[in-house]
């Protein structure tokens, strides 16, 4: 597919790279297989749009990065929405590029957008895919260099915006031992605050 190969080739620039199947690859080209995976595993039956969708939800992530932004919650949060235009806007100027109809491409950035999260069953899909890659992948990472409160807040959010089929996906994960514990530490009832 040629929206597929187009993607590949601009996530294949990343100068970031990571170590994965014996052999360092760009960052966003595996990040993106790996979302396209877990995507075809949670819906085999997976839309042309979502699979697009998957492919390039990262699209050239390393061109914003996040020190451009302030440090603080609200630096954090600006830079989430401009990648998330961002890689809408790369997303379109791809798909159109090779050829897709309108509707598709809007589809496509609907999906990189998560609009209608609570509806689309598509875009819950997709935000399943994005929680079992960071519980997968880079849990363990984000574990050696994060304190462990962050980390499980972290885990929190995520189990908080997954379905029961993600969670179920993710509880069969093949965790370490200390991946494991923080996850058992994020889904044990938080003790009520006092008054």
């Amino acid at each position: 597919m040629a929206a597929l190969a187009a993607f590949d080739a601009a996530n294949a620039r990343d100068p970031n790279l990571e170590f994965a199947d014996g052999a360092h690859q760009p960052r966003e080209l595996l990040y993106a297989q790996r979302l396209t995976e877990w995507v075809l595993r949670l819906r085999p039956d997976a839309s042309e749009a979502l699979r697009l969708a998957a492919r390039c939800q990262h699209i050239c992530r390393w061109e914003i990065p996040r020190n451009r932004y302030p440090a603080d919650r609200a630096g954090y949060l600006r830079w989430r929405r401009d990648l998330q235009r961002f890689h809408a806007s790369r997303s379109g100027e791809i798909l159109g590029a090779v050829g897709y109809d309108p509707g598709t491409i809007a589809r496509v950035q609907a999906l990189n957008l998560k609009q209608d999260l609570a509806t689309d069953p598509e875009c819950q899909t997709l935000e399943d895919a994005l929680c079992l890659v960071f519980l997968q992948y880079q849990l363990g990472d984000l574990a050696n260099r994060t304190e462990e409160p962050k980390i499980i807040n972290a885990i929190r959010k995520s189990w908080a915006k997954m379905s029961p089929a993600g969670r179920d996906a993710a509880l069969r994960l093949d965790f370490t031992p200390g991946e494991r514990r923080l996850l058992e530490a994020a889904l044990r009832p938080e003790p009520p605050s006092s008054p």
